[in-house]
């Protein structure tokens, strides 16, 4: 496929997991893709790999007007720069209140504000908002949420906590610049098999049980891959969904809505 052909892509946390599959499928159908992570090193070419921190907004202004240089400008803005905790309403301090929050809602907020610059012929532009003029139904905003925004899952309320404000941060969004002609919507996967969420169930006292506790949890009885959560954000940010906006796509293996019978009462 060729439908990003012409298009200019970032992806914040992309040089692992779910971003890096994500930048890699964006490329291959034919875009321009740069990725921007703490740790960019593991990012070949052609990617554009390019440091930054999404705590830090002076390294995310820098890192995103690199990259909008270096690609001739920027149509579709991927947030996925994410962290993990793990605990009850008991269990995490303020200290890692304020650093998942920084990192997930914050971070998201960061990389995806409108006003990081563009040069053109004549002046410097505002990216997205010059992507949505020069070609309508181009410019788009997908952020990575989580089936944990719209499910209460056990030991996880500070990060649902946080996805749960990137949800509503992405409805939000979608209605202040619905008229600019930028789509903002994103996509909630259920537990994704990455080395992310590897080095989480490995450290686990049992790390047999607790991968098979997700696993059991989903009706299609594994964990989402990180190709299958690419592929709904290449949906997102592409041609074919252009009159979707401030919506969410579960790619949870049917978490989100499924309850099928146990297979020994069938």
């Amino acid at each position: 496929m060729s439908d990003f052909t012409g298009l200019t892509a970032l992806v914040a946390g992309g040089a692992s997991g779910i971003g890096r599959a994500t930048a890699g499928l964006l490329a291959e159908r034919g875009a321009r893709a740069a990725v921007l992570d703490l740790h960019p090193s593991p990012v070949a070419k052609p990617l554009l790999g390019l440091r930054a921190d999404v705590t830090d907004d002076a390294t995310v202004r820098a890192a995103v007007t690199e990259a909008a240089e270096a690609l001739g400008g920027l149509d579709i803005l991927v947030n996925n720069a994410g962290i993990g905790a793990q605990g009850t309403v008991e269990d995490n301090d303020d200290a890692e209140w304020r650093h998942v929050f920084d990192v997930n809602v914050h971070g998201t907020a960061r990389t995806a504000r409108l006003r990081y610059l563009c040069r053109t012929a004549r002046a410097r532009l505002p990216c997205l908002r010059r992507a949505a003029a020069a070609r309508p139904g181009t410019a788009a905003v997908v952020n990575a949420c989580s089936v944990a925004a719209t499910a209460g899952l056990p030991q996880r309320i500070l990060y649902s906590a946080t996805k749960g404000a990137v949800h509503s941060l992405t409805l939000a969004m979608a209605a202040d610049h619905v008229r600019e002609g930028i789509r903002v919507n994103c996509v909630n996967p259920g537990t994704a098999d990455t080395p992310w969420t590897a080095r989480l169930l490995d450290a686990a006292p049992d790390p047999a049980a607790e991968r098979a506790a997700p696993e059991a949890r989903r009706p299609t009885g594994r964990l989402v891959s990180a190709a299958e959560v690419a592929g709904a954000v290449a949906y997102w940010a592409g041609p074919l969904s252009g009159a979707a906006t401030g919506t969410a796509l579960a790619v949870g293996g049917g978490t989100q809505g499924l309850r099928p019978r146990p297979a020994a009462d069938r």
